[in-house]
């Protein structure tokens, strides 16, 4: 929790590069919000998404307005303490090299989690509008699959398999040994 504001702001980053390019008629502009430039709506550490998608705006007798959203990559970055728990765990040489081989492995993944985050939130916004926001209900289907995909699946599935390909050697010893080894009587 202490170090999340950091190890996450590589993913916040390449998700908005990420949103700027795939999704250009949505997305105007992103950025990473410092800590000079937090406020109370968006905390430092997230990134803030402005579009180009309005919607209309609660009491305002029908006025409509842009959408400007934030996420928070630090929620979907709980797959590198669950791969560190594992390295240290195993108690293999090189760790630190490991570390941050898992790390750098696991930076693309949860960017695309918030990518897909964002995604759904603009989607959910315009109340799944086909019309107003350009898609086909096999796309919309598609960023609701991306969005259970990253969130349900990648930050615990993922950081086991990359310590089993960067930990094999130990996995083979210990853990394939015992499971294969003849029982005594």
């Amino acid at each position: 929790m202490f170090v999340n504001q950091w190890t996450s702001y590589p993913a916040g980053v390449i998700a908005g590069a990420a949103l700027e390019v795939g999704a250009p008629t949505w997305i105007r502009e992103t950025k990473m919000i410092g800590s000079a430039d937090a406020t109370e709506d968006v905390p430092a550490g997230h990134l803030e998404v402005d579009t180009r998608v309005d919607v209309p705006v609660p009491g305002s007798g029908g006025h409509r307005a842009e959408m400007v959203l934030d996420g928070d990559p630090s929620r979907y970055a709980y797959g590198l303490p669950i791969f560190l728990a594992l390295l240290l765990a195993a108690r293999q040489k090189k760790m630190l090299g490991k570390a941050i081989a898992g790390y750098l492995l696991l930076l693309p993944f949860q960017a695309f989690t918030l990518a897909f985050f964002i995604l759904l939130q603009i989607v959910v916004s315009t109340n799944i509008d086909l019309a107003q926001l350009r898609l086909n209900a096999w796309q919309v289907e598609g960023i609701v699959y991306g969005f259970q995909f990253g969130t349900l699946v990648v930050p615990t599935l993922l950081p086991i398999l990359i310590w089993l390909w960067l930990d094999r050697r130990f996995f083979v010893d210990v853990i394939a040994k015992s499971v294969t080894a003849p029982k005594r009587k």
